[in-house]
């Protein structure tokens, strides 16, 4: 007996001795993993409207270097949060311990993802770098919020290279107040939630979701994955309490306590808003007031009010001359109170994928604030957080989706412009004088709106040195032994850049015996794109584009044009490239159009795509030969 006891014993101690090693990883959940979420419990326990609290226990296996700032050990909070419980454990790949932190160990940080200069947003963190992979991070604590107007969605994760083994969350409302929840299933069929409800407990759970592997325009993991969506009817941010009811009623709450509190001018205000004299017709001094804000402010964030939502008043961003997305966005719409002209405050989700807000489903939510004019002629809209942005446009990360219009009547759900592919469009004319030692000198002139005159913008505030090696960097498929960027515009009345080039390049074409042959297009892509019979997942395109090319190249002295490509036509679901051969006794000219449909496509029809996009190449990479004669 003893020794079975013994023996027990023994094997009790190896077992609780060893904590998820990492050769009990199932092997699905090692492919594209550059992290492994082993188990991920949360627990909700909301006590009443003003009371919720958190409890954490993650435990994440890191596969390699790059999963460590997959696997970062933080806790973001605000001002007025009670963090406790704060634990952390490190293993070996065995699962055997190596080291164990608690609070005292971490450093308090501004939580600044946007570079914040002051704020109420904070995060606690422990910089931890280990010196062998795999390793395995077992992270909890519990935190205590006042604010109950926002519950995180339920998410498997939210990284490419990132799978789970096991996540639970648990709710438990004691508050009386009734919580809404909304599941949205997976489109693709990669996951899905399971469910248990048992009236003031609520428990969701997903198992065995394998890496989002960061392949060739995969779509990002929330337009993928499943997640479950909460809600509070009744709810308390910074001590002001509110319905959740409808957009109607939050958007009435929201109005009364976020906008109109702050949208307060002052005489300083109103007397520059008179020395103004505004003119002409309501885009005119839509237009003038917005470039007049420009001129005078910049972008900081600023994290501090009513749980970071509260814009800073109007006369401090006057007399300071900066402001976060809110502060300036509300200070713009003060100038156009001032100046007779009505103006919607709009929240909405900023990023390069379009993410909307749910009609029909209401709770706090986005990232950014902008302002949306209506007018007889349609709806103007500024984003306030640029001085080189053109007036009325809005960059790639706020178009093609919906905004949270806040009026003192509620909330109205408005979508921002989808600009076509014709509106996202590069015209690049080239002037290239061919020479016999095989390098090029010429001239262009770049023509560039909607998304492409985003791209641009960031050459705005460069030296020319920088221009030049900027542009040489861009376009260094090229390989430009020299090159000078010249009159470069912003028109910020037209959403339009332009610029010239002077260029020279070695090497451009290569001899055949008495023949030059150079390629026909000479700014080209040169992604690589790779057929996939495995193909796992849709590709998205996510910008339309529209590409226009006119391409003059002169011959040497004594050269004749020997071959050119034959004219080429290419047209699918996916857009259309056409190019063609002018040709004449000293130049040939190419002329190349290509346009493509953004969109999410099906993975059967991915092969399809690449194909499409190599047929393009293969067009762009066909070659012209002159011969001396």
């Amino acid at each position: 007996m003893k020794i079975l006891i013994l023996g027990a014993l023994s094997t009790a101690s190896i077992y609780f001795a060893q904590i998820y090693p990492a050769s009990s990883i199932p092997e699905n959940l090692k492919k594209n993993a550059d992290v492994v979420i082993r188990k991920n419990f949360t627990t909700v326990q909301i006590n009443k409207i003003d009371e919720i609290r958190y409890q954490y226990n993650r435990i994440m296996t890191v596969i390699n270097k790059d999963g460590d700032s997959k696997a970062a050990i933080y806790i973001p909070y605000q001002k007025g949060d009670n963090i406790s419980n704060v634990k952390v454990t490190i293993y070996d790949e065995a699962g055997k311990k190596v080291k164990s932190f608690s609070k005292s160990d971490f450093s308090d940080f501004a939580n600044n993802p946007q570079g914040i200069f002051y704020s109420d947003n904070r995060v606690l963190a422990l910089p931890y770098t280990s010196a062998y992979y795999p390793y395995t991070v077992d992270f909890s604590y519990e935190l205590t919020d006042e604010n109950t107007v926002f519950i995180p969605d339920f998410i498997p994760f939210s990284s490419n290279n990132v799978s789970l083994e096991e996540s639970q969350l648990k709710i438990i409302n004691k508050s009386g107040i009734e919580l809404k929840t909304k599941s949205y299933p997976s489109k693709y069929n990669y996951a899905s939630v399971i469910e248990s409800d048992n009236g003031a407990e609520k428990t969701y759970t997903f198992k065995n979701v394998p890496a989002i592997d960061d392949a060739l325009m995969v779509p990002e993991p929330v337009k993928i994955l499943p997640k479950m969506g909460f809600s509070l009817v009744q709810f308390n941010l910074a001590g002001k309490k509110g319905t959740l009811n409808n957009w109607k009623d939050f958007g009435v709450w929201y109005y009364n306590n976020l906008v109109e509190p702050v949208a307060v001018s002052t005489p300083a205000i109103k007397s520059e808003i008179a020395a103004l004299k505004l003119e002409g017709s309501t885009e005119d001094k839509v237009k003038k007031l917005y470039q007049y804000m420009q001129s005078k402010t910049r972008y900081i964030f600023v994290g501090l009010g009513i749980g970071g939502w509260l814009p800073m008043l109007p006369d401090e961003v006057n007399k300071k001359g900066y402001g976060d997305c809110k502060g300036l966005t509300n200070y713009m719409k003060t100038l156009l109170n001032e100046a007779g002209i009505p103006s919607n405050y709009c929240i909405i989700n900023s990023s390069s994928s379009q993410v909307s807000f749910d009609p029909d489903f209401p709770s706090m939510g986005g990232n950014h604030a902008i302002l949306m004019i209506p007018t007889e002629k349609g709806n103007i809209w500024l984003e306030n957080t640029s001085q080189q942005i053109a007036f009325n446009h809005l960059s790639y990360s706020t178009t093609d989706r919906n905004v949270l219009a806040v009026t003192s009547k509620g909330i109205e759900i408005i979508n921002t412009p989808a600009y076509k592919a014709e509106e996202n469009r590069e015209k690049q004319v080239l002037k290239i004088n061919l020479n016999e030692d095989n390098s090029i000198t010429g001239e262009g002139s770049f023509f560039y709106t909607g998304s492409q005159y985003d791209y641009n913008l960031g050459f705005v505030n460069l030296n020319p040195k920088e221009k030049n090696d900027a542009l040489k960097s861009r376009l260094s498929i090229l390989n430009f032994e020299k090159v000078e960027m010249k009159n470069f515009v912003n028109d910020r009345d037209k959403a339009v850049i332009t610029y010239d080039i002077d260029f020279k390049t070695n090497n451009f074409s290569k001899k055949a015996g008495n023949s030059l042959l150079f390629r026909a297009v000479p700014i080209f892509s040169d992604n690589v794109y790779k057929t996939d019979e495995n193909r796992e997942l849709p590709f998205e395109v996510r910008q339309s584009f529209e590409d226009d090319y006119d391409i003059a190249f002169s011959l040497p002295k004594g050269y004749r044009i020997d071959e050119t490509p034959a004219d080429s036509n290419l047209t699918s679901e996916f857009g259309y490239y056409k190019i063609s051969f002018v040709k004449s006794d000293d130049q040939v000219k190419v002329i190349r159009k290509i346009q493509i449909n953004k969109g999410i496509y099906s993975k059967e029809k991915y092969n399809d795509y690449v194909s499409f996009r190599k047929k393009i190449m293969n067009m762009d990479n066909s070659k012209i030969l002159i011969t001396k004669i």
